[in-house]
């Protein structure tokens, strides 16, 4: 056998038939401190991804009574206890409205993605001030791979979405396994550890068609009005993003030895009854941490429901959403059992994806190491619509970055904090974040490394 050291496939035949296997990240492709592929010395990627999940939480049965490293977990987050040592759990961190309405199951989420409480509510025209944190982010991390942020949801509508440009440039969610499998895998996907290459001459020919659009931009500028300036440059933006993608599938991608190609998932009925949801959230999250290992995206984004939760139990027409409203609280328990089992259930699920991540090992760690997930809802105590004290906490270690483990008290400050540190722990060069009663230029020195 050739020297495995400056290989990352092996060779075979199964019944006179070549086949290719790709191997791994093993510790032999690695310098000597795990940290860099030996062969290029290039860092292994670090990683960025939200996770949202509606309606909040109970305070006392989700966040910790203890701050620092020895955090207790409470009923509500016990699905996450096995990666404690991974995750940073954020308490008092709010939504600063400074005069601005509070626009129910809308400016919490906005605040601490985009760094500031919206004027409109909802997913159409002008809702969020400032791109959200994954685009800021993939901007500076995600223009090597194919996709420069992937976005999915749970309950099979592609309008729930919580990636924008703008308010009115929304990155729609892919809600279908198979459909998602056959655009990451299927035929313009390029095996990163296959060692032959040739580029595919219709992507040649797209490329070029839009290379073309792209020299009228400034003959088409020149006949507009602002306002339709502002559109085209956004559209631009997006031709933009797609000839980066071309551009990138026109060259032998780097290796990515922990890219595994797994099969085509079966297709399931999607919607919003909680078993259709978990099926749909697994599915399509063992797609997007291929598409990580495999290097076709750095940034994702997961919507398990919708703001207002539209999840309910198979036979019940009744809503995680409503529940909140019309449950009363039990005198005895103290919460609303029957919307808490959404809350509960959301953390299982949460603790799957977590669990998929940690799976995969690269390195002296996993892909869940080489990661940040910013988790999070849009409200706190769904029922009065509460926006103190936010639900947020981020997993992962960022490559050894973040220092995770701990719990920290916020003490009222804005959530877009959190958006700060993650940007500067990233490497971008931001000092301020944020607008209005949301603006903040102090990272948490706590997670810093």
């Amino acid at each position: 056998m050739a020297d495995i050291s400056r290989r990352n496939i092996l060779r075979g035949a199964i019944r006179g038939s070549a086949v290719a296997m790709a191997l791994p990240i093993l510790d032999l492709f690695l310098d000597g401190n795990g940290e860099a592929m030996a062969a290029t010395g290039k860092p292994i990627p670090t990683r960025f991804g939200t996770w949202f999940w509606g309606c909040g939480v109970n305070t006392a049965r989700w966040f910790p009574s203890k701050v620092g490293k020895d955090y207790d977990i409470k009923e509500e987050l016990r699905p996450i206890a096995p990666f404690k040592d991974k995750v940073t759990i954020f308490s008092n961190l709010n939504c600063n409205l400074a005069g601005r309405p509070n626009l129910v199951h809308w400016s919490g989420v906005m605040a601490t993605l985009s760094g500031a409480a919206p004027l409109v509510g909802g997913q159409q025209g002008g809702t969020s001030l400032l791109p959200t944190i994954d685009c800021l982010v993939a901007d500076h991390i995600g223009k090597g791979t194919r996709y420069s942020s992937l976005e999915v949801a749970c309950t099979g509508q592609s309008s729930v979405s919580y990636s924008m440009r703008t308010g009115a440039t929304v990155n729609p969610s892919e809600v279908d396994p198979v459909a998602l499998y056959r655009r990451l895998f299927g035929p313009e996907f390029k095996d990163p550890n296959k060692a032959e290459f040739t580029p595919d001459p219709a992507i040649m020919l797209r490329e070029s068609v839009l290379s073309a659009v792209k020299e009228d931009r400034d003959d088409l500028m020149r006949t507009l009005g602002a306002s339709d300036r502002q559109r085209v440059d956004q559209y631009f933006t997006s031709v933009r993003q797609v000839e980066q993608q071309m551009s990138m599938m026109l060259e032998k991608p780097a290796p990515a030895e922990a890219c595994v190609v797994a099969k085509e998932p079966a297709r399931h009925e999607l919607g919003p009854t909680w078993d259709m949801a978990m099926t749909s959230h697994d599915l399509l999250g063992q797609l997007l941490v291929m598409a990580l290992a495999c290097n076709q995206t750095r940034v994702f984004n997961v919507a398990l429901s919708n703001a207002g939760s539209n999840l309910r139990k198979a036979g019940d027409p009744v809503s995680h959403h409503e529940l909140t409203h019309e449950e009363p609280v039990d005198e005895t328990l103290g919460y609303q059992p029957k919307a808490t089992y959404f809350v509960e259930r959301s953390m299982e699920t949460l603790g799957s994806m977590l669990k998929m991540l940690d799976g995969v090992k690269e390195g002296a760690g996993t892909l869940l190491d080489n990661t940040l997930v910013l988790a999070t809802s849009e409200s706190n105590f769904a029922k009065i619509h509460s926006v103190d004290n936010l639900p947020i906490l981020v997993a992962g270690r960022a490559g050894g970055k973040w220092k995770s483990g701990q719990h920290i008290d916020g003490k009222g400050d804005p959530s877009s904090r959190v958006g700060l540190t993650i940007q500067q722990v990233m490497g971008m060069p931001v000092e301020t974040w944020g607008e209005g009663g949301m603006q903040t230029s102090k990272p948490i020195s706590e997670v810093m490394a």
